[in-house]
């Protein structure tokens, strides 16, 4: 089984959608050849309340797209030079979205943008093939005595948000 993921996949809870990820294939053309890797961390980043979430001061050029339909790209630079690959989830106007922090093989998110050459020209985008950028679903389950739950990476700056065991890691 081989399917891509739908708009309606992505418009649910951002917890329910970064959990479901893993184990999915993040598929990226490349002068014409699919590169597929499987999902294996994330972090979610649920709505304006969500101190550690680009959203939690409102809607800014940046992050505009985190307020628009889910099934699209966010893509961002930080410390200057990596690029950041989140997918935005939940209903349009509420922003949330799942980081892609790690797959099978590649462990950091600048990392796995830098491997699928993956830039912020990615920002808005579908997940859709025709956009070269895309998830599949290829049948993996992943139990939950496999996901290892724990605090999201670098936002100590977040109070109890930072506490939040949002980061899903396959074991």
């Amino acid at each position: 089984m081989k399917k891509v993921l739908g708009k309606s996949f992505f418009e649910r809870d951002t917890l329910i959608v970064a959990r479901e990820l893993l184990g999915k294939y993040l598929v990226r053309s490349i002068q014409g050849k699919d590169v597929a890797v499987m999902i294996t961390e994330v972090e979610a980043y649920d709505g304006v309340g969500d101190k550690a979430s680009h959203a939690h001061k409102g809607k800014t050029e940046r992050n505009a797209v985190m307020f628009g339909d889910a099934g699209r790209w966010y893509v961002y630079l930080v410390y200057g030079m990596y690029e950041m690959l989140n997918i935005v989830t939940g209903a349009r106007g509420y922003p949330a979205a799942v980081l892609i922090r790690g797959t099978d093989g590649i462990v950091g998110p600048g990392r796995l943008t830098k491997f699928l050459h993956i830039t912020r020209a990615q920002n808005g985008l579908r997940a859709i093939r025709i956009s070269g950028l895309w998830i599949e679903d290829k049948g993996v389950v992943v139990p939950e005595q496999k996901i290892k739950k724990t605090t999201r990476i670098g936002v100590d700056y977040a109070g109890v948000w930072a506490k939040k065991k949002y980061r899903f890691v396959m074991k």
